[in-house]
């Protein structure tokens, strides 16, 4: 079947850019936001209708995506979305969110003969606005590739990583990762610093090793200038892990640094950092 006909439901600092990707691809974009003036905002930039409610961006779309704040967002929004929807049409949630809300909105989407494929993104804001998101997908096969093209608009890599759900664990393990390698380097720039180091030529250095990462490359210039306004806020990475230790609790694995990270990023909120980015960790060796 050709898709012709999408809606994006979420505007915020991933969403806005990721629908316009699908309208510069020529797609008949309509888009939703609970915040009527982010809409209007992205209709003045890019072609597309804008939606007055989520049964109106529901209708008549080949595919509705969304991104939405959290699980609580999901259950209301995909619900609503659902009701309106039309049979053989698919639902592709890129909000954060956690396996088990994944497969409820997939079960009641079953009934309703519409397929559901959870997608959580990583890439941060400028991946989106640059159309190099990485998209980790949980559903079925055939509803996969029907969406994987569409997707390819504001993606770089998209991949199915196995039933409904899969998406989401995959980005829990993502954000633990993210966790580990920033605190690592927010101790190694403090360590280098206390030392009496150029940590810039540090970095210089050491990013040509094994050391390397893309926390490294993109991050440790703007932490020792302590600038933090790229985008991923301390809050919602304190979300993503709350949901990564809660499903470590269900299937038993242990998860000691992303536990102690997390209380780490707590001292950064009560520093005032709730919407600096989570490279600010520095901030909390600094103010030790």
């Amino acid at each position: 079947m050709k898709i012709s006909n999408v809606s994006f439901v979420g505007l915020g600092v991933m969403g806005f850019p990721m629908a316009g990707h699908l309208s510069s691809a020529g797609y008949n974009v309509t888009v939703f936001n609970r915040t009527q003036s982010k809409a209007q905002e992205w209709a003045s930039k890019y072609s597309g209708k804008v939606a007055t409610s989520l049964t109106e961006a529901a209708t008549d779309q080949d595919i509705v995506f969304m991104c939405v704040g959290d699980d609580n967002d999901v259950l209301s929004v995909g619900s609503q979305l659902l009701e309106s929807m039309k049979s053989g049409s698919i639902l592709v949630d890129h909000t954060t969110a956690s396996a088990a809300v994944a497969r409820e909105i997939y079960a009641e989407a079953k009934r309703l003969k519409i397929g559901f494929i959870d997608a959580p993104v990583s890439g941060g804001q400028a991946g989106a606005q640059n159309g190099q998101l990485t998209v980790m997908c949980g559903g079925e096969q055939s509803n996969f590739e029907r969406v994987e093209s569409v997707i390819q608009c504001y993606a770089r890599h998209s991949q199915l990583l196995g039933d409904c759900g899969s998406g989401q664990l995959a980005k829990m393990m993502n954000q633990i990762c993210i966790a580990g390698i920033v605190q690592g380097l927010a101790e190694a720039l403090h360590f280098g610093q206390q030392a009496g180091l150029d940590c810039e030529q540090v970095i210089n250095v050491i990013s040509k090793g094994a050391a390397q990462s893309w926390q490294m490359e993109n991050r440790a210039h703007t932490m020792l200038k302590g600038e933090y306004e790229f985008g991923f806020a301390v809050d919602w990475m304190r979300k993503d892990l709350a949901i990564a230790l809660d499903e470590a609790r269900r299937n038993g694995s242990t998860l000691a640094l992303t536990a102690l990270v997390d209380q780490y990023y707590a001292d950064v909120q009560k520093l005032g950092g709730e919407r600096w980015d989570t490279s600010s960790l520095l901030t909390r060796l600094r103010n030790n």
